[in-house]
C-alpha cells in the first residue's frame, strides 16, 4: 500500500497538468478581458470629463456603479451556472458584457455612464464567482491555490498589457465619426464577444464530458474530488439552506468586501495619479508605468501560490499579503516621488492580487455542491460591492479633508480591519482546518 501511494499521487499530479494545460490559459484570458474592461473607465476618466460632462463625483459613483448590477444578479447567474454547466454559461456571460462594453461609446453625459456601467455589472454577474465554483468540479483542494493563483494571472495581466494598450488606442487617431476612447472601448468589446465565442466550443463543464481525459484519468480524478466532498459533507454546512444565515459564511463576506476595497480604491485612479506626478497626459506613457505593479504581480503570483499549496497556510499568507497592501496604500500617499511611489502601489497590488486565490481556498473548502454555488456568489455579490463603495468613499473623503491623500489613507484602514478578521479566522478552533 505505501508503495503505491506515490504512484498514484503521481498520476494524479500528471492528470492535474493535462487539465491545467487544456483549461487554465483560456480562463486566464478570459478574466483578463473581464479585469479589462471593468477597468478601462480609469483610462478615460480626463476624457469623460470632457466629453460627457462628468465630474469627479459622477465618475466615482458611476465607476462604483457597475458593482450594484454584479451584485443585483450575483446568486442567480451562479445557480444557473451549476445547473446549465460552465461552458453555456460563461460563455454566454461573456458574449453578453463584450456587447455592453462596446455600447460604452454612447456616453454622452453622467445618467447614461450610471445605466450603461450598471447593464455592464449586470451582464459580468456571476463571472468569477462562478469561475470560482467551476475550478472546484476540477482541481482537489491540494491543487486549487495554485489553479486559483493561475485564474487570477489575468488580473495583472489585463492591466500589465491592457495599460500600454488602452494608452495606445487613446494616444491614436481614427476616423469614421468616433472619437480615441470610443474606439478603445470598441476594439475591447469586440475581442471580449470573440473569446466568448472561442469558450463555448474549448471548455468543458465537468471531467466525466472531457473527451482528452482518458477513462482512468477521469476516474482518479472523481475519487480525488470526491475525497474532498466527503469531508465537506461532514460540516454542518454543506447544504445550501445554512449559507445564508451562517456567520461565517458572512464572515468571509466582510474579509472579500474589504480586499475589493482595497482594489479598487487604486484601480480606478492610478492612471490619473500617475498622469499628475508625470505631469502628462493619460497615455501610452502612463500606461507603461501603469504597468509596471502589474509584472511583478506576474513573477510573484505563481510562486506564493505554490508555496501556500505545498505548506496548506492559505491563511497565514492571506494575512501577510493583505498586510502588504495595507502598508503599500499607506505609504504611497506620503510620497510625491515617481519612484518611490511605484515601489509602494507595487507593493499594495502585490498584496491585493495575491490574497484573493489565497483567500478563495477559505470559503471553497468550507462549503460543498449546492452550498458552493450560492455562498461564493454570495460572498463575490457582497464582497464585490467594495467595488461601488470604495470610489465614492475616497472620493467623499478627499473632499471632506480637501486633499488627495484623505481616501487612500481611509482605505488602508479598513483593509487593515479584513486583515484582523483574516486572523481571527485562523485563531478560531471550530475552523482550525483552514489553517
Amino acid at each position: 500500500m505505501k508503495e503505491k501511494m506515490p504512484l498514484a499521487h503521481s498520476q494524479l499530479a500528471n492528470v492535474i497538468r493535462k487539465v491545467q494545460f487544456r483549461l487554465l490559459p483560456l480562463i486566464v484570458l478570459m478574466f483578463a478581458l473581464s479585469m479589462l474592461d471593468r477597468s478601462n473607465v480609469g483610462f478615460v476618466k480626463h476624457y469623460l470629463e470632457v466629453d460627457a460632462g462628468i465630474s469627479a463625483s459622477a465618475y466615482a459613483l458611476g465607476a462604483g456603479i457597475f458593482f450594484i448590477g454584479y451584485a443585483l444578479f450575483e446568486v442567480p447567474s451562479n445557480l444557473l451556472l451549476h445547473k446549465v454547466g460552465a461552458r453555456i454559461w460563461l460563455s454566454r456571460i461573456m458574449v453578453t458584457w463584450g456587447l455592453v462594453s462596446v455600447a460604452m461609446i454612447f456616453v454622452h453625459d453622467p445618467m447614461s455612464f450610471y445605466i450603461l456601467r450598471f447593464l455592464l455589472g449586470a451582464a459580468e454577474a456571476g463571472f468569477s464567482p462562478g469561475v470560482i465554483l467551476f475550478l472546484t468540479y476540477w482541481f482537489p483542494k491540494t491543487y486549487r491555490g495554485q489553479a486559483y493563483g493561475w485564474y487570477y494571472l489575468g488580473v495583472p495581466i489585463a492591466l500589465m498589457l491592457g495599460g500600454p494598450f488602452s494608452g495606445w488606442l487613446l494616444d491614436s487617431s481614427y476616423s469614421f465619426g468616433f472619437t480615441n476612447w470610443q474606439w478603445m472601448f470598441i476594439v475591447q468589446g469586440v475581442l471580449t464577444v470573440l473569446v466568448g465565442i472561442i469558450a463555448f466550443f474549448v471548455l468543458v463543464s465537468k471531467p466525466d464530458q472531457a473527451k482528452w481525459l482518458t477513462q482512468p484519468e477521469k476516474q482518479l480524478l472523481n475519487q480525488a474530488l470526491a475525497k474532498d466532498r466527503s469531508i465537506q459533507n461532514q460540516t454542518e454546512n454543506s447544504n445550501n439552506q445554512r449559507v445564508f444565515t451562517d456567520w461565517r459564511v458572512w464572515r468571509f463576506v466582510f474579509i472579500y468586501f474589504t480586499i475589493q476595497m482595497s482594489v479598487y480604491g487604486v484601480l480606478f485612479y492610478l492612471p490619473s495619479k500617475l498622469a499628475d506626478l508625470l505631469n502628462i497626459h493619460v497615455g501610452l506613457t502612463v500606461g507603461y508605468y501603469s504597468a509596471i505593479p502589474w509584472i511583478c504581480t506576474v513573477i510573484l503570483l505563481p510562486v506564493i501560490t505554490r508555496i501556500a499549496d505545498k505548506k496548506a497556510n492559505w491563511n497565514s499568507m492571506a494575512i501577510l499579503m493583505l498586510s502588504c497592501a495595507v502598508v503599500g496604500i499607506g505609504l504611497s500617499t506620503q510620497t510625491t516621488h515617481i519612484f518611490q511611489f511605484m515601489l509602494m502601489i507595487s507593493l499594495a497590488v502585490v498584496g491585493f492580487i495575491i490574497v484573493q486565490p489565497l483567500f478563495w481556498n477559505l470559503p471553497t473548502q468550507y462549503l460543498s455542491g449546492r452550498a458552493a454555488a450560492v455562498g461564493t456568489a454570495l460572498i463575490g455579490s457582497i464582497g464585490n460591492l467594495g467595488g461601488f463603495v470604495a470610489p465614492n468613499l475616497k472620493n467623499w473623503a478627499d473632499q471632506k479633508w480637501d486633499n488627495d491623500i484623505a481616501g487612500l489613507t481611509v482605505l488602508a484602514i479598513v483593509g487593515f480591519s479584513g486583515v484582523i478578521a483574516l486572523f481571527l479566522l485562523k485563531r478560531e478552533h471550530h475552523i482550525g482546518w483552514l489553517r
